[in-house]
């Protein structure tokens, strides 16, 4: 079991801290398993740079506000507000200090 809430309280103090503005963890997920959970807080204007979809995933904020972009698609998500990850590039950006958890499929 994992307490998310603390989890979430943990990873923000680690991204507040680096000058990156990020801090994640796996929560689930290994060699031997298909779904793969991962935990990842931004600060504030921090994101992920745009990169190659993993496969089937999606993306669940847990705390905060951020921003979802694919080429000239954009969704802005709030705590509680799951999203489907599209199957192209795509970046993330924290429109304010946040979590969330990415949900991926490895074949």
């Amino acid at each position: 079991m994992t307490d998310l809430t603390s989890l979430v309280e943990e990873l923000l103090t680690t991204a507040r801290a680096h000058a990156s503005g990020r801090g994640g963890r796996s929560v689930r997920g290994g060699q031997e398993t298909h779904l793969h959970h991962m935990v990842l807080a931004l600060t504030a204007g921090s994101s992920l740079s745009e990169h190659e979809s993993p496969g089937e995933a999606t993306l669940l904020v847990l705390h905060g506000r951020v921003r979802l972009e694919a080429g000239d698609d954009a969704w802005d998500l709030g705590a509680g507000e799951l999203a489907d990850i599209p199957p192209r590039r795509h970046g993330l950006t924290a429109l304010e200090d946040s979590a969330v958890m990415l949900t991926t499929v490895r074949i």
